[in-house]
């Protein structure tokens, strides 16, 4: 354990624990025999080549895709809220859709056409506050540039307050400003206890941000810190090796 896991607060996320999952689409076999453990409060970063299986395994975790093998979610308490962000938004530019519209829709039960409600409203401006779009929340959505619409998706998944969070390269669109909004929020949920399940491809900020760090491409080919994850040898293998998909019999 780290200094910094030491001081952090006592895990309010799950124990997520995958064993020997696989995921079969038609005869096509995406995950093999996939097994890891996610630990309670952790960083835990997904890496590997496209194709390889990431964003499948996290469409697995979230229920939208059956699978074979066990998944096992420990909560620690009652709460067991699970937040998603997306790698990217697709929606037509030419909806009059504002961020304040966007969050009514995303955040709220209460039909966005009427406007934020009196209850979501002060969580609303906090999320938009923490990620720096407070000022641009009457903007319309096809109007913000790609680094401000992930900011605006990473607010959505602040809302509610997650125990457990799933992000599916929330980087990729960030400029500098934004990297550094993202790095701030990472530090707060790593604090508060809350289990991050982090599929990225930007390595440098993996190796200074992840506390575990897990290398796909249709099987686990290394589980370890990042140090002895982000090896040259280990991400040689890992990346030189195609994610071909295997025909099931």
């Amino acid at each position: 354990m780290t200094m910094a896991q030491a001081l952090i607060s006592p895990a309010c996320g799950p124990q997520i624990t995958f064993s020997e999952v696989d995921l079969t689409l038609g005869r096509t076999r995406i995950l093999d025999q996939v097994s890891f453990t996610v630990a309670a409060g952790s960083v835990h970063a997904l890496v590997g080549p496209n194709g390889g299986g990431k964003s499948s395994l996290i469409k697995t975790l979230l229920g939208q895709m059956p699978h074979q093998g066990q998944l096992t979610l420990s909560w620690p308490g009652d709460e067991q809220v699970i937040g998603y962000v997306p790698q990217a938004l697709e929606f037509d530019r030419g909806l009059p859709m504002t961020v304040d519209d966007f969050m009514a829709a995303m955040c709220q039960r209460r039909p966005a056409f009427l406007g934020l409600s009196r209850k979501v409203a002060p969580a609303i401006d906090a999320a938009l506050e923490r990620v720096g779009m407070l000022d641009k929340r009457k903007r319309r959505m096809g109007a913000l540039s790609g680094g401000e619409r992930q900011r605006v998706l990473l607010a959505q998944g602040l809302i509610p307050a997650p125990q457990l969070l799933v992000l599916d390269e929330p980087m990729s669109a960030l400029d500098e400003a934004g990297i550094q909004v993202f790095e701030r929020l990472l530090h707060d949920w790593r604090a508060a206890g809350t289990t991050v399940l982090w599929i990225e491809h930007d390595l440098q900020a993996v190796a200074r941000l992840a506390d575990q760090v897990t290398g796909l491409s249709r099987r686990v080919l290394f589980d370890a810190p990042p140090k002895q994850a982000l090896t040259p040898d280990r991400l040689l293998s890992l990346f030189s090796i195609h994610p071909r998909s295997e025909s099931v019999a």
